[in-house]
């Protein structure tokens, strides 16, 4: 979060996690403390995003606008000064007036030098695949960038109908990966690739569910009653099978450095549909511990030196035209 943007959003929301608790997060704020942390890497480097929250979450359709051209500013500023640090950035957009989204996208892409944008799973409740979201993908098919998704879900979605609030942290350890998959999977189902076969999505956390539950994906419940083995009645309005779609998205590393966790999500999106990222700065070492676990588990993989060199950093050259 880029400084003045940060102070500014401490006053929006008061209330917020980013008011309360990422203030103690010195390295997300504080541009003196990431670079030291980075200097413990070697060459290390990073394509910025904004961090939570959504900016369709902050008052008013009218005003997101703003937030999100001081956020793109600040982020495109850091950059120009650390280059060898933060080679570029992706635009964060005010997702609750579209028009607006799409003259950011393009202010962000030309002027700023962004290479991607940033969406959440939902739009303060709405379904990305809804019709009134379409125009920010095909914007992105003419830019030729990927877009990456970030889940989104706080604690007011309850684990039981029976109950207002998640307990135990379960809509962030387990709903977060729901999110991702669920998005995924009516994204795929609203024909956005069929439509868009160029487009380029990449999901956080792996993918999310989908690379666990591979085979759910192609077994579906209407197969199971109404269906054949090869054929799922749920999607016939697809031009492929569902499991191909899947196949289509990119996939960050982002799982904490679980090793087998990262074994399991190359081994469904391939080397050339995995891109390294980490989390960081968000653990209890500033980052420092997402960071050292994230690059061992890359190196955990049974993958010669040329794939495991084009997920830490070919892939992302490639996708981002770096």
């Amino acid at each position: 979060m880029p400084a003045p943007y940060f102070d500014r959003l401490k006053k929006l929301v008061p209330d917020l996690p980013a008011s309360t608790a990422f203030p103690r997060l010195r390295t997300l704020w504080d541009l003196d403390e990431r670079l030291r942390l980075l200097d413990q890497f070697g060459d290390y480097q990073q394509v910025l995003s904004l961090a939570n929250p959504p900016l369709e979450l902050l008052p008013s359709p009218a005003q997101t606008p703003d937030y999100a051209r001081m956020a793109n500013d600040g982020l495109a500023e850091l950059c120009r000064r650390h280059p060898h640090r933060f080679p570029t950035f992706i635009a964060s957009l005010p997702m609750n007036n579209i028009k607006a989204t799409l003259q950011e996208i393009d202010r962000a892409v030309n002027d700023l030098g962004a290479k991607g944008i940033q969406v959440f799973t939902n739009v303060a409740g709405k379904p990305l695949s809804a019709p009134e979201f379409r125009p920010v993908f095909a914007r992105m098919v003419q830019h030729d960038l990927p877009v990456w998704v970030h889940p989104m879900r706080g604690p007011q979605f309850s684990d039981y109908s029976a109950e207002q609030m998640s307990e135990n942290e379960i809509w962030f350890t387990f709903g977060w990966p729901y999110e991702t998959t669920a998005c995924m999977t009516r994204l795929i189902y609203s024909g956005l690739f069929d439509e868009f076969p160029k487009l380029k999505i990449i999901t956080h956390h792996m993918g999310g569910m989908i690379p666990y539950f591979a085979g759910r994906i192609a077994l579906g419940f209407r197969q199971i009653f109404f269906g054949e083995p090869n054929r799922n009645p749920g999607a016939e309005s697809l031009k492929k099978a569902p499991g191909d779609y899947f196949k289509m998205l990119y996939a960050d590393t982002a799982l904490n450095g679980d090793v087998a966790a990262t074994a399991c999500g190359h081994a469904y999106f391939g080397t050339s549909r995995c891109l390294f990222a980490t989390d960081a700065p968000f653990d209890a070492e500033q980052g420092r511990g997402l960071i050292a676990k994230t690059i061992a588990a890359v190196e955990a993989l049974d993958v010669g030196a040329e794939e495991r060199a084009s997920i830490f950093s070919g892939n992302a050259h490639t996708l981002l035209k770096l």
